[in-house]
């Protein structure tokens, strides 16, 4: 689990490629610095596995699905990349929960610059466009950021995000450009919320559960 605070910027250093997945050398000395074999690190988003690290860099596999679902896949070396080692038990939680479970990618619509923030509005999948709300959390490129506006038009849903200073300097968002593709990361609590509500609508009280209701019901009668 992490909290969408990213700890440092990093770069990708080394990508081996095979048919169906890729191989990740990043450098992040802080990632590294406690890390272990089989530790979880975020990499602008997506929650990859330590298969090999130094004390400058760590090496993680990424598979096909993955691959597909993320920014990932156009991943090359020189590319700046978002990190965050997985949250410890007991830590502040000073963004939002975030899986590393990435539901897919967005591209970046608008940026609008003011004098102490910027505006970015991104594009949302009709698919997604339910588990985005207004003042929510939502997690670009690992990012945790409040939504702060959304949109349904007859050419596709959008959501806005506005980016203070310290977000721009500390993570990639600042070097985003319209055209941009980023990871996305709906909020875990509004997957739920909307699975339970999916299998409410066509499903019936299990007998199971009805029976001993209503034998309580009758014998306190």
């Amino acid at each position: 689990m992490f909290t969408g605070i990213i700890e440092e910027l990093g770069e990708v250093v080394r990508v081996e490629r095979t048919a169906d997945a890729a191989r990740l050398t990043v450098r992040g000395p802080l990632a590294v610095a406690d890390a272990k074999h089989g530790d979880s690190i975020a990499v602008s988003g997506v929650c990859l596995t330590v298969v090999d690290f130094d004390v400058e860099s760590f090496t993680a596999d990424v598979m096909a699905q993955t691959l597909a679902m993320s920014t990932l896949d156009a991943v090359a070396e020189g590319l700046a990349v978002n990190l965050e080692r997985a949250a410890k038990v007991g830590d502040r939680l000073g963004g939002h929960i975030v899986q590393g479970h990435i539901d897919g990618t967005a591209e970046v619509l608008e940026i609008r610059p003011g004098e102490a923030w910027r505006v970015i509005r991104f594009s949302l999948d009709r698919a997604h466009a339910a588990l985005v709300v207004d003042k929510g959390s939502i997690a670009v490129d690992g990012v945790s950021l409040t939504v702060s506006a959304i949109g349904d038009e007859p050419d596709g849903s959008w959501f806005e995000v506005s980016l203070i200073p310290e977000t721009l300097a500390a993570t990639t968002l600042g070097a985003r450009a319209v055209g941009d593709r980023v990871n996305i990361e709906t909020d875990i609590l509004a997957r739920h919320v909307e699975r339970m509500l999916r299998l409410d609508a066509h499903r019936t009280l299990p007998s199971s559960i009805a029976e001993p209701a209503a034998a309580g019901a009758g014998s306190a009668a």
